[in-house]
């Protein structure tokens, strides 16, 4: 059976909110598609799909029936080696900047065009050939301006659907034949007495209002994707070092691949990574990362990871990925913009036949139905809707991505603002991670050899500065090693079952004394027998007090549980000024924990082991420190790169804001839509002309998209 892998694929056509359910409900309906989410903000369609039965030119294919396009470059995607996007992302930008070339130059085209026929229109009144003068302006407009409106919604006409292009091109034909039937048959008005009604102008005024709309609007959707750009920006063009290889990295250079600091000393600014500002202290052991540069020293490196196995590329991969998601409420946008087109067509013509036939006399007729229905027509876009969440969210994520915190999905921020509780793994995560010996009694000194056997096979954070004790002690071997979750480890030495852990088969009023103190206590024993027992110490991290301040102050309550004694675990959390806590913990009762208090509160569990993965996904939040275990921070919904725990107020805070952005766009555009058709129909006792309607329009989208981009600061 064939795994599914998960590619962004940038997308060109999209319009409104209406054109991303098209897309995305298009793409549901091939075989072995298993995900699809369509971004209007940032276009980009992220799609999970089976390479044995499904490839992304039949992604193409379809689209392309629909009137859409899609982006692939040459490349096997069925590879983990071979990794296309970076093409495909190119080639769309290259084919983004070009049509937005285009509209720019038919913008200014548009507004020269809708000046001159205003000038001649009102400005000039004795010329022999103003009329034959207008027509040609106002078809060029129409026709060339517009001409990608009118192909578009061709395009979803021949497939039986619309979207905002229908609209646009639908009210600009409809003034354009209008004018040309009153001018054929200008007796139909002269006999009345009536003025012959011509909305030439009206055609070629929508048309430059729309442009200049789209143009503003592109330019601003720009912004809200600045983020990734940036770290996109930092990617190797080419990596000239392969896995394996020796390197010197000079002071300026920038770094190219993951790997291993063996030699020199520097600082490698690595803020575009980790949103840290102060650069990191390199020296040998000391991780580097692609994407980082070194300062002013020279380091010797070896390199472990190149091109898409990099932190960097994997980092790009889960930015794309989330600003490619999109939370609930805007499904339910989508879904409400898919049918709200039709709606809106319908309503247009109940408009017409009110003011053609219905109307009071003397404020009716062709003309004012014609004017009122037109104006329905173009201010009704659901562009504002369809903008509302995703701009905010690319814009979010984006922040958030600049600050070091990665952010899986859309559900994610959101959800973030609405945690009331916060459940803190100790050791790791809320401490270095790096303990210290601080007390060691040996009861029976000829096993050492064995503990640095036994040790010798752990991963534990412990084995570290138990192994450095024994230094010069010769390594005895050991068989049938295992490891005990919760309790610790064992294996045979000549027959006898030893044990390392955070038991004892007798008492040792030393270690209690040293429990007392709130410190690790390890026992090694063998044979039933006590042989030695040592105590650790491990510091708090840097910000750990300050964070659990302000999450205080935000309304989050934290909660400390770790693996170690109860009274270590006390004494760190009475450092941290955390008043919950519980000690003694395994990996399941940390689960347990969280899910008892989940019946309570919305809670986010934070660490950064194996042993915390089943309350990280236990949790509504699971939140990976950048420096655990990758099983961690698959399983998390967020990750903080820098494993800073400020970043926690700032993950809340973050999504507070983008919460409330979303909530005011939303509001927004509802307002717009509910207030701004009937305004346009007429119901108000006045009407707008299509050239008004058409820059309200556009002006909605324009301030749904500046609203979002006040996440970037």
């Amino acid at each position: 059976m064939s795994s599914t892998i998960r590619k962004a694929f940038p997308v060109q056509g999209l319009g409104c909110a209406s054109c991303v359910l098209k897309v995305e409900n298009r793409l549901k309906e091939l075989k072995g598609v298993v995900y699809c989410s369509v971004n209007l903000a940032a276009n980009t369609a992220v799609i999970e799909f089976d390479p044995s039965a499904v490839q992304p030119e039949d992604f193409r294919k379809a689209l392309k029936e629909i009137g859409y396009d899609l982006s692939i470059p040459a490349g096997n995607y069925d590879s983990p080696d071979d990794d296309p996007e970076e093409l495909a992302e190119e080639e769309a930008e290259k084919l983004k900047a070009k049509e937005y070339r285009r509209v720019r130059i038919d913008m200014y085209l548009a507004i020269a065009l809708a000046l001159l026929i205003l000038l001649l229109r009102l400005g000039i009144k004795i010329f022999p050939g103003k009329i034959p003068a207008v027509i040609l302006l106002a078809s060029i407009s129409v026709f060339w301006c517009g001409r990608r409106f009118h192909i578009n919604a061709l395009k979803q006409i021949m497939h039986f659907r619309v979207s905002m292009d229908s609209l646009v091109s639908l009210s600009t034909l409809v003034s354009y034949a209008f004018s040309f039937f009153a001018l054929i048959f200008p007796g139909i008005w002269s006999g009345k007495g009536e003025s012959v009604p011509f909305y030439f102008d009206t055609a070629a005024m929508i048309i430059a209002f729309i442009l200049v709309g789209k143009v503003l609007e592109e330019k601003a959707k720009y912004g809200t994707t600045a983020s990734i750009r940036k770290l996109q920006g930092l990617r190797p063009r080419k990596s000239k070092v392969n896995p394996g290889d020796k390197v010197t990295i000079k002071a300026g250079e920038r770094i190219t691949f993951d790997g291993k600091v063996v030699g020199g000393y520097s600082f490698v600014d690595e803020s575009s990574l980790t949103g840290e500002p102060v650069p990191a202290e390199k020296y040998e052991g000391k991780p580097l990362y692609a994407g980082s540069l070194n300062q002013d020293g020279i380091l010797q490196a070896v390199v472990e990871k190149t091109g898409a196995d990099t932190m960097l590329a994997g980092i790009i991969r889960m930015v794309k990925d989330a600003q490619g998601s999109k939370p609930a409420i805007q499904r339910t946008v989508d879904k409400i913009a898919s049918i709200f087109i039709p709606i809106v067509v319908v309503i247009a013509a109940v408009t017409f036949f009110y003011w053609f036939l219905f109307a009071p006399a003397g404020t009716g007729g062709l003309g004012r139905a014609l004017l009122n229905m037109v104006s329905v027509l173009v201010i009704a876009c659901p562009c504002a809707l369809g903008l509302a969440t995703p701009c905010a969210i690319v814009a979010g994520i984006g922040k958030g991505a600049d600050l070091g915190i990665l952010i899986k999905n859309a559900d994610a921020l959101q959800l973030a603002h609405k945690i009331q509780a916060v459940v803190l793994d100790k050791t790791g995560t809320m401490t270095v991670g790096n303990p210290r010996m601080v007390e060691s009694r040996w009861f029976d000194p000829d096993t050492k050899g064995v503990l640095k056997g036994l040790e010798q096979n752990s991963l534990h954070p412990l084995a570290r500065p138990i192994l450095a004790s024994l230094e010069d002690v010769p390594a005895e071997s050991v068989s049938d090693y295992a490891n005990v979750p919760g309790k610790g480890i064992e294996g045979r030495s000549g027959g006898v079952l030893y044990h390392a852990g955070n038991t004892s088969p007798a008492a040792c009023p030393e270690a209690d004394a040293w429990k007392d103190e709130g410190r690790t206590v390890i026992y090694f024993s063998g044979n039933g027998k006590l042989l030695a027992a040592f105590a650790f110490e491990d510091e708090a991290k840097e910000g750990a007090l300050d964070a659990v301040l302000m999450l205080e102050a935000m309304g989050v309550e934290s909660h400390l549980v770790s693996g170690d004694s109860t009274a270590a675990t006390g004494l760190a959390a009475k450092r941290m000024g955390i008043s919950n806590f519980k000690g003694e913990v395994f990996p399941d009762g940390k689960a347990q924990y969280v899910s008892e208090l989940k019946r309570r509160k919305k809670v986010a569990m934070v660490g950064d082991g194996i042993n915390d993965t089943a309350a990280l996904a236990t949790a509504d939040l699971g939140i990976a420190m950048g420096n655990g275990s990758d099983i961690a921070m698959d399983t998390a919904m967020v990750t903080i790169v820098s494993s800073d725990l400020a970043k926690l107020p700032e993950l809340v805070n973050l999504s507070r804001k983008t919460a409330n952005v979303i909530n005011t766009n939303l509001i927004f555009a509802f307002v717009y839509n509910v207030t701004a058709i009937p305004m346009a129909a007429g119901l108000f006792g006045f009407s707008l002309t299509p050239a008004i309607a058409a820059a309200c329009m556009a002006l909605s989208s324009i301030c749904v998209v500046w609203n979002s981009l006040r996440l970037k600061k």
